[in-house]
């Protein structure tokens, strides 16, 4: 979201707070419901899950496909927000988002979030099959359920276990393609599985205030700064194995292959940095924020790897 867009909506949201009469929700809102930011990293594992699978949908069903993907998530986003609504007004990172602005009313965040989901998940059982579909209502209900109402606000370990949230794509798109789950897409689960913690610690580092002052048990918040690096760097050896896993067990070839050593290499340089660093000040983070933008950078590229794997031999056989 630019800043322009950002102020946009905060004064829109302020007129809404002063006025009697709240101002109507327009696309926008909708729209930054669905967190678009995070969408784009979803829809592509899931793209990818699929154009790796041996065998490939009609184009008009796989486009169906994707958008049941985008829709589900999205579904979820708001129905996240939905439920948050109260903290996300407590953080500076969220308080700009429709609900805690005052711009939509939870009611209608609520409708749109059980709406959105249940079409997503017809539109994928209807375009593909119902493997697909009830794998993408089990990711739905997952984010909703298990890591923002059971875990979220009670246990330091919610991005561990809530992480698993986002690892469905891959496995929802292969579902489409295949009309079945094996070993592949399991492990591209597992690795945004492991992905997630390092991914998500090394943002809560820096915006650790916002957690604490929401009362969110970050393990920033509850372990502290210091525990959270290790943690870092302690899980980001089982993701490089994963990672690499699906070379060594020769389910891809030698361009993943190569690229999961080198960035899974990266990854670890960039996790070491940041166990060694002490600061407590955000301004003085950078290890913490290189290892953040470069963590979206790695899941991009491991995933592009896998698709060019899996179509270089049918394009040039």
């Amino acid at each position: 979201m630019t800043t322009t867009t950002a102020s946009s909506q905060a004064h829109r949201g302020a007129q809404a707070a002063a006025s009697a009469v709240p101002i109507v929700a327009d696309w926008r809102d909708f729209y930054a419901l669905t967190k678009p930011g995070v969408m784009k990293l979803v829809v592509f594992t899931g793209l990818c899950g699929m154009l790796a699978a041996p065998t490939q949908l009609h184009p008009i069903l796989a486009f169906a496909a994707i958008l049941a993907i985008a829709l589900g998530h999205g579904a979820a986003a708001a129905l996240n927000q939905w439920y948050e609504a109260d903290i996300d007004a407590l953080m500076k990172r969220t308080a700009a988002r429709p609900l805690p602005a005052g711009r939509m009313d939870r009611e209608t965040a609520l409708h749109f979030g059980v709406g959105l989901g249940f079409f997503s998940v017809i539109l994928m059982g209807m375009a593909t099959n119902w493997l697909a579909a009830a794998t993408l209502a089990a990711a739905i209900l997952f984010y909703v359920v298990v890591y923002t109402i059971l875990l979220k606000r009670r246990t330091p370990q919610n991005i561990v276990i809530g992480g698993a949230a986002g690892a469905f794509p891959p496995l929802i798109g292969w579902a489409a393609a295949t009309g079945e789950i094996s070993a592949l897409p399991l492990l591209l689960f597992a690795l945004i599985f492991l992905w997630t913690p390092p991914h998500f610690w090394a943002l809560s580092l820096w915006v650790n205030s916002d957690y604490a002052r929401a009362g969110v048990p970050m393990m920033t918040v509850v372990a502290g700064p210091q525990s959270t690096r290790r943690q870092i760097a302690f899980y980001t050896l089982p993701m490089a194995l994963v990672a690499i896993a699906p070379w060594a067990l020769g389910l891809t070839g030698p361009v993943y292959g190569l690229t999961a050593i080198v960035l899974s290499l990266a990854f670890a340089a960039l996790a070491l940095a940041v166990a060694a660093n002490r600061a407590t000040d955000p301004a003085a983070m950078k290890p913490e924020k290189r290892l953040f933008a470069f963590s979206i950078v790695y899941l991009f590229a491991l995933f592009g790897a896998l698709v060019i794997d899996a179509w270089a031999p049918r394009i040039f056989a």
